[in-house]
């Protein structure tokens, strides 16, 4: 009787060897670390629906029809291995992205890491990828240092703070030609975090490099319940540019702060984050109006990429409250879709693999919804070819300024005083 099930199983052996190998493809897993709760956690809600989109796109169950997605639908490069994503919520905590990067790489067995929009959240958790060797794709965060550290597994889609800035300056020389004025005074105010340390300290850097007088000079503490002291200080100086650099919460406090102490800036040029989100806009509506932005991508430019119109009708299906792509998701996106694209041509879920392909990376301009020149990183991980622009907060909606040569809208200069609103 035990010879005889033995020699049935034997039998049965070739069969198992050919079935096994067709049903068992293997995953793609990544790790996905964002702020989905907290201060500013708009930053993750309003990701997740384009990270989960770009995982459909691979999985084969969104059609693209241009030929980058066609590439990539249904990872021909793994035989048609699913990607699956996990998510983790760093709340904007430092230790708290860093735990997580450790458990999504440890426990989770993540092949590889996206995130952390705080550029203060992606310092730490890409230390725990450089550490145990896996792949850190960050698609936004904007400390020129974070590509400066020596890493070898970090890569950065997006520009960062000194590309932003030159924009911004190159906007002040090409604004002031146009129009035949002198800005000469500048006022700086930056939270102290990463984040807004880095953005102080290149502004400065350029304010000097061009010839601008920094009138006011004040990092503040993020989060806090009043920047009355900061408001009283920037209406005192009265700088022809008020350059803040904050996150939501703070950004919307000291707009509510200025129109009480009657502070009327003639200009403001933002470094985007708290500036740019729909959460800023929503609360303080037409208060806000005359704000500009730096940033990589604008909502007004969609109809322009053939891509970006695709993608937007996928996104706004998905979307909390039925959305437009804006900065924050288009950046997403596109860092996802970059980490995808070499995880399929590397053929493998080894991390070296994945690495080598996003060294290798070229992904042309016309397949991104950004209006870049492509995707290619520098021996430091930095994707060379961003682009800036400039935005401005028109109808309590951005609207695209800079470069003039694909403007939507002119500046509104100077901002009209509290008093002379309707």
């Amino acid at each position: 009787m035990i010879r005889r099930l033995t020699l049935a199983l034997v039998a049965l052996l070739p069969l198992c060897a050919i079935v096994a190998p067709a049903s068992a493809q293997p995953e793609v897993v990544i790790g996905v670390i964002y702020p989905m709760s907290g201060a500013n956690a708009q930053a993750g809600t309003d990701n997740k629906p384009v990270f989960e989109l770009a995982r459909d796109i691979a999985n084969g169950q969104v059609d693209v029809p241009l030929p980058f997605y066609q590439k990539l639908k249904g990872m021909p490069g793994l035989k048609g291995a699913k990607v699956r994503l996990i998510f983790a919520d760093h709340q904007g905590k430092p230790e708290l992205g860093q735990a997580e990067a450790e458990r999504l790489v440890t426990q989770e067995k993540v092949h590889a890491l996206v995130g952390s929009w705080h550029s203060s959240v992606t310092a730490t958790a890409s230390q725990v990828a450089e550490r145990l060797a896996v792949p850190f794709l960050n698609p936004e965060s904007s400390s020129p240092g974070l590509t400066r550290r020596g890493f070898k597994w970090f890569f950065r889609t997006s520009p960062h703070d000194e590309h932003f800035t030159q924009v911004m300056f190159d906007f002040f020389r090409d604004f002031e030609k146009k129009r035949g004025i002198k800005l000469k005074t500048l006022g700086l105010t930056y939270e102290d975090t990463l984040f807004g340390t880095d953005s102080g300290k290149v502004m400065k850097e350029l304010a000097k490099k061009y010839g601008y007088e920094v009138l006011v000079d004040l990092q503040y503490r993020a989060r806090g319940t009043s920047l009355v002291p900061e408001v009283q200080k920037l209406k005192a100086a009265n700088p022809d540019v008020w350059m803040p650099t904050s996150y939501q919460t703070d950004a919307i406090l000291f707009v509510r702060h200025s129109k009480e102490l009657d502070y009327n800036p003639k200009m403001i040029m933002t470094q985007n984050a708290g500036h740019i989100s729909p959460d800023f806009v929503q609360a303080v509506g037409k208060d806000a109006e005359g704000t500009m932005s730096r940033a990589p991508f604008s909502t007004d430019l969609i109809d322009k990429r053939p891509v970006a119109k695709v993608v937007n009708e996928h996104y706004k299906k998905r979307s909390p409250g039925g959305k437009d792509l804006y900065d924050f998701p288009a950046r997403a996106f596109t860092g996802m879709m970059t980490l995808l694209d070499a995880i399929n041509r590397a053929g493998s879920t080894d991390p070296e693999a994945i690495r080598k392909a996003l060294v290798a990376t070229t992904i042309p301009g016309d397949q991104l919804i950004m209006t870049w020149e492509n995707v290619r990183f520098d021996e430091t991980g930095q994707n060379t070819g961003v682009r800036g622009i400039i935005l401005q907060l028109q109808g309590e909606k951005y609207h695209t300024v800079y470069p003039f040569d694909v403007a939507t809208r002119e500046v509104i200069y100077p901002i009209p005083k509290w008093s002379e609103r309707k």
